[in-house]
């Protein structure tokens, strides 16, 4: 069970997350909405402690992350995988060995440099890679990929970190509707197939209703919502969005999602 209590993160004099305190039970897909310099961001930054909180904890299980330095911080960024709106994928190397640079953790430094992967490592990625539909991808170099493509890519490096919990900060935000199903259906399948931890920012209120569990609304860095995606009335999105809720209609949540990933991959 993730739990952040009354987390803060100020920048000088500017606050840009305020008391935060949520509790996310194992296995459930979380969606954080808000407008944008709401705070989103910067928390799930907090919880991989890509920034460091001001004040307040954040605990998972027995462990206090915020405490956490050293090679217990690097094995907790391993458990806690991060997904970026941006990709961050090496252009220049091909798919399969931006996947494999999920597997960093995984084996000694020589092995990476030299680019000496296991044989176990390999068949983890590519199968990450078949069970997202891009496996014959393996071979291309990343810059040539659609941006779709080059999400899916990103997710499966997330995957074979083998973590425990994913951290997608707005995953969508530049790919068409197409693409952006494709890619939540993904997020979904890590959630409900695997039992894996999902926190995944969003601006867009249909994708959030449809795929999450559990939708948290942030405002100036404060929680100001945290229910059900049907608690989400039009009037509550207006509060939280004002003009920018025009995109609000009602949308049913999936019932299933197909495929699934390599038990290898989430072991």
């Amino acid at each position: 069970m993730l739990v952040l209590d009354s987390l803060t993160k100020r920048f000088g004099k500017s606050v840009a997350v305020s008391g935060v305190s949520l509790t996310v039970p194992q296995g459930q897909f979380v969606g954080v909405i808000g407008r944008s310099g709401a705070g989103k961001s910067t928390t799930l930054r907090m919880i991989n402690r890509l920034a460091d909180p001001s004040s307040g904890r954040i605990l998972y299980g027995k462990t206090e992350v915020t405490a956490l330095s050293g090679r217990a911080l690097r094995d907790w960024r391993r458990r806690c995988a991060m997904i970026f709106q941006q990709f961050n994928l090496v252009g220049r190397m091909d798919v399969l060995e931006n996947v494999l640079m999920g597997r960093l953790m995984h084996a000694p430094g020589w092995r990476t440099t030299a680019k000496a992967w296991r044989r176990e490592d390999r068949a983890i990625a590519m199968a990450a890679l078949d069970r997202l539909g891009i496996a014959e991808l393996a071979a291309q170099r990343a810059e040539h990929l659609s941006g779709g493509q080059q999400q899916r890519v990103a997710i499966c490096r997330a995957l074979v970190q083998e973590p425990e919990i994913v951290l997608a900060d707005e995953p969508v935000a530049s790919l068409d509707p197409h693409n952006s199903r494709i890619v939540m259906d993904a997020l979904a399948r890590i959630s409900r197939h695997f039992g894996l931890t999902v926190l995944c920012n969003l601006h867009s209120l249909e994708l959030a209703r449809q795929y999450c569990d559990r939708l948290v609304g942030m405002a100036a860095g404060r929680v100001v919502f945290d229910d059900v995606p049907a608690a989400l009335t039009e009037g509550v999105a207006r509060d939280l969005y004002g003009l920018e809720a025009s995109d609000v209609v009602p949308a049913p949540r999936p019932t299933s999602v197909r495929g699934e990933l390599p038990a290898a991959v989430t072991a």
